[in-house]
């Protein structure tokens, strides 16, 4: 993109011809004639000024100018020599009178030029609605940021005038790249003010976009613009709106020992974000900033270096920080131990994650249900089923519920060991507790009473899963199918088969052979046949 300063060359002197002396006189009403003229201080540009600055009506200046052909150079000519603050309602009354009777379409460069006049004399009002009305002629936001950097030192403009143009993007909802326009405009040299990053927080907040606000926010702090009371609310009604608020307030209060400003729970959200995304560099850079302004306290922040250690995978090193964060009289806290609990369960060190969770207990430290998440989940992995179930107890104790992903493993492996019944009865207790089951605990259950000949047990739980309005998925309907299949239930076989083919589900060929076989073995070759052609059809 060209951001080069854009400056309509003069029209050379031997290509305009001075007008007759005739039409010179400053008060002269009769209208002039097309002549070609040269620019610079040229009489006509003068006389219009002069005009202008006589405050004369709309019908004067066209009967005077009517026959003057007003080209672009023209008219950018008289809007400059009208720039400055005690001429820009001249300017502005010139820039709406050729608009309407030169029959002239003013391009993004002319409205620039007058935006920035209007915005230099702080005639804000006017401002913003050439700034809006541009902005909805030229969809493409870069077109008139564009311009408007180009035209900036042609007219001695202010860096306000950017922040009336971001806002007016807020304003119009054109915020698709609105991330982009900050850095553009960081390039050139122009710094937004905190009131315009608070518009586009707002705005992008309450949009379908709401994940952008983070990426705004960060560019902010980096760029040393800090957030006031105003930005503290947005980024936490943000915080509400994606269902992080509880979570990080419990952080904060963790680390710290005690409740927090909003503002640090925002930035510890913003800092923990970029790390758990690997961007360890760049939040480590700009937490030391927020701690230079008293953005951030120092227990959270000695805790999220360890975090980011840990995601580095350099345990040692990260212990090390530990331990000399609790040789500067820090305390240990719930979440420097489920960092390190966690990178232990991903490194499949069992034993140690369970000693660090004793120590949890032993200091009196309430673990995150992260922290009972990834040991429930290890411990099913390794087959460790009754320190599973007794973690989900002691979690249900605690007055948490496990993620959906560790209580699937722990079914999974419940089921597939002949204990469904025992993982049956603990769904049960859980839901009790608010837990919403997916699709895939149910397909883990059923397979499991399957499995032990239970195909009561399977129905029931189907039977469930469309009472809660949870679609059966491929796997469930084929385990059902081929249990009926085996207790002689072909009727009900049958009827499974067209309720899955009726919500477009395919069938295992395992499902088709075991069909095909009992219909046999019952004598019914017809049935047997259909269920054949059937076979290759789909």
């Amino acid at each position: 993109m060209n951001l080069a300063l854009r400056l309509i060359p003069p029209l050379s002197s031997n290509l305009l011809s001075l007008i007759s002396p005739f039409f010179i006189s400053l008060h002269q009403i009769i209208p002039f004639s097309t002549h070609s003229l040269q620019l610079q201080d040229s009489p006509i540009i003068t006389s219009i000024c002069n005009c202008l600055r006589k405050r004369e009506n709309w019908e004067t200046l066209t009967q005077k100018f009517q026959s003057f052909h007003f080209t672009t150079p023209i008219i950018q000519e008289i809007l400059l020599h009208l720039k400055e603050p005690k001429d820009a309602k001249n300017a502005l009354n010139f820039f709406h009178w050729s608009a309407k009777n030169c029959k002239i379409q003013h391009g993004v460069f002319i409205y620039c030029i007058i935006i920035h006049i209007l915005a230099k004399s702080k005639l804000v009002k006017h401002a913003n609605a050439l700034v809006e009305s541009v902005l909805k002629k030229e969809e493409n936001v870069f077109v008139v940021l564009d311009s408007l950097i180009g035209s900036y030192k042609l007219v001695d403009s202010c860096p306000f005038v950017f922040d009336l143009f971001v806002q007016c993007c807020g304003k119009l909802r054109m915020i698709d790249n609105v991330l982009d326009v900050c850095k553009l405009l960081d390039e050139n040299g122009f710094m937004l003010s905190v009131i315009s990053y608070n518009t586009l927080l707002h705005v992008v907040e309450k949009s379908d976009k709401s994940c952008m606000v983070w990426g705004l926010y960060e560019y902010m702090i980096e760029k040393r613009v800090y957030p006031n009371e105003m930005t503290t609310r947005i980024m936490i009604s943000g915080l509400c709106k994606e269902g992080r608020l509880g979570r990080f307030l419990d952080v904060v209060e963790k680390c710290d020992g005690k409740r927090s400003r909003p503002g640090v729970v925002v930035n510890t959200c913003l800092i923990y974000g970029m790390i758990e995304e690997g961007r360890i560099e760049d939040g480590l850079r700009l937490m030391k900033r927020m701690l230079q302004k008293n953005m951030i306290v120092d227990t959270i922040s000695c805790s999220l270096i360890v975090l980011a250690k840990v995601r580095m995978r350099d345990l040692e090193s990260a212990w090390g920080v530990y331990d000399e964060m609790i040789r500067r009289g820090f305390e240990g806290n719930a979440v420097v131990y489920d960092s390190f609990i966690g990178a232990y369960c991903e490194e499949m060190r069992v034993d140690e994650a369970i000693k660090l969770m004793d120590e949890m207990e032993c200091l009196n430290m309430k673990p995150f249900g992260e922290t009972f998440d990834h040991l429930i989940k290890v411990c099913s992995e390794v087959g460790r089923l009754e320190e599973s179930l007794k973690l989900c107890d002691k979690m249900i104790g605690n007055g948490l519920l496990p993620s959906c992903l560790a209580f699937n493993k722990l079914v999974a492996k419940l089921s597939e060991n002949g204990s469904a019944k025992c993982a049956d009865k603990l769904l049960t207790t859980l839901m009790d507790k608010g837990f919403v089951p997916d699709q895939n605990i149910y397909a883990y259950l059923i397979a499991g009473y399957v499995n032990v000949g239970d195909v009561e047990g399977a129905l029931k739980l189907y039977y469930e899963m469309q009472y809660r309005s949870i679609a059966p998925s491929t796997c469930i309907f084929d385990s059902l199918i081929i249990a009926l299949c085996q207790c002689g239930r072909l009727k009900e076989a049958d009827e499974f088969l067209s309720l899955m083919v009726g919500q477009s589900l395919t069938p295992n060929i395992l499902v088709y052979k075991k069909l095909i076989a009992s219909h046999l073995e019952r004598g019914d070759e017809a049935r047997a046949h259909q269920l054949y052609r059937r076979t290759f059809r789909d």
